[in-house]
């Protein structure tokens, strides 16, 4: 069940657009803010306040590489993996992470601090490597540099 606040954003966001459907992304959004993830029961609620079918809501969802289907973490880490970052470093970085937070790509930290996910390009080749944690971007990084960085995220 979507909780009064998703509702009643969901509703500021039904008045800027023209059709209910319009909304769709932007209830997803709402939700997974809430939530960090989008659920089946999400999908199902969000489908019904928009007039969609639950498959509908669910093609939009699955589209959208960070809309997510299942828990993640408190923080999601993009690691760029575009020939630009793999060429500058790409590979030392993952194969820091991993030995820092023992997760791989698609995975999550025991204790649901870190999801760890590729990026197929974050738009900073001309500051290769790059990774993203939440809306923070870091480049021109080297493996050292991670320890500090991921310090900063409880």
């Amino acid at each position: 069940m979507l909780s009064a606040i998703e509702i009643e954003k969901i509703s500021h966001e039904l008045r800027h657009v023209p059709v209910k459907k319009a909304a769709c992304i932007e209830a997803l959004k709402i939700v997974q803010q809430e939530r960090r993830w989008v659920s089946d029961e999400s999908v199902a609620d969000i489908a019904a306040m928009l007039e969609m079918s639950a498959a509908e809501v669910d093609s939009v969802a699955t589209f959208y590489n960070l809309i997510f289907r299942k828990p993640v973490g408190r923080h999601i880490i993009l690691l760029c993996d575009s020939i630009s970052c793999y060429v500058m470093g790409y590979t030392a970085l993952r194969q820091r992470l991993h030995e820092i937070l023992l997760i791989g790509y698609g995975q999550t930290t025991a204790d649901e601090r870190f999801t760890l996910l590729p990026n197929a390009c974050l738009g900073t080749c001309d500051h290769a490597p790059a990774l993203m944690i939440d809306e923070d971007l870091y480049r021109d990084l080297q493996p050292e540099d991670l320890e500090q960085i991921l310090e900063k995220y409880h």
